[in-house]
């Protein structure tokens, strides 16, 4: 099933899909929606999860028959004004962005949050959720505002989005929701999901083990990117990066990655 890019008004977004849902043929796609993300609020005592647009401005349509699709939309008198106002834009993803979109959304087409856990220095010594697949789109963490930073590519046009994350601070306090713009149903308190995994690798309260800290000297294998596969050498930690060296051609390489393409080996 192709996923398609439909590009309209930031707030009609959600209008949009209800009117492809009541007037396009059901056979004709699969899914037509929009896309979400939480977000994590934290003032004074109160902690608030937000569900908001990730992607404003855009909603998504899956289909195998894209050209009746089309066809059929500009038969349509409300679709074929959009086209002709420049309200309503038709792009395919490329494979590679359907994919990623797809590992990061959940069924209800919302990207949640993600637990992190940090050495207290800055640095992420544990991750789990939707930001684990991210790689090295991660551009920064923001840790007091609850997010990271992420550089996504959405039918070819280049976006910095922001994903969620939670702390185990946080996982200790009362969460509830706030505002909540997509149509799903949600409980009044906010529960994380966490494995054990998560726990012990938080070194929570049902599993004692510690943290992951990368240091300089550390011997480190190389899981993504242009050294994938190859074992290095920590040369320098920084926030959201680690400058490493790496034995190639006869030669020493030194170069910085993020510190999620990195782990400490045995």
């Amino acid at each position: 099933m192709l996923w398609y890019v439909i590009q309209t008004y930031t707030g009609r977004e959600e209008k949009l899909v209800k009117m492809m849902n009541r007037i396009v043929p059901r056979e004709l796609y699969g899914e037509c929606f929009v896309a979400y993300h939480e977000q994590l609020r934290c003032r004074k005592q109160e902690n608030q999860v937000h569900v908001e647009r990730i992607f404003p401005g855009y909603a998504f349509i899956t289909s195998e028959k894209p050209e009746e699709l089309f066809f059929h939309l500009k038969k349509v008198p409300a679709m074929s004004k959009m086209m002709t106002s420049g309200e309503f834009v038709f792009v395919p993803l490329e494979k590679e962005e359907t994919q990623f979109l797809d590992s990061i959304l959940d069924g209800d087409h919302v990207v949640r949050l993600s637990y992190a856990a940090t050495n207290g220095r800055g640095h992420v010594s544990y991750l789990s959720g939707p930001l684990e697949r991210c790689g090295g789109r991660i551009l920064e963490y923001r840790f007091r505002q609850r997010y990271a930073s992420v550089r996504l590519t959405v039918a070819g046009q280049d976006k910095e989005v922001r994903m969620g994350i939670i702390l185990n601070d946080d996982i200790r306090r009362e969460v509830t929701y706030g505002r909540i713009e997509a149509l799903i149903e949600t409980p009044g308190r906010y529960v994380p999901i966490l494995s054990h995994e998560d726990l012990a690798g938080s070194g929570g309260v049902q599993e004692k083990k510690k943290l992951t800290v990368l240091e300089p000297g550390d011997s480190v294998a190389v899981i993504e990117g242009a050294f994938e596969g190859n074992i290095a050498v920590i040369d320098q930690v920084k926030k959201n990066a680690v400058r490493i060296s790496v034995h190639l051609f006869g030669r020493d390489i030194s170069a910085e990655v993020p510190v999620e393409s990195v782990r400490k080996t045995a």
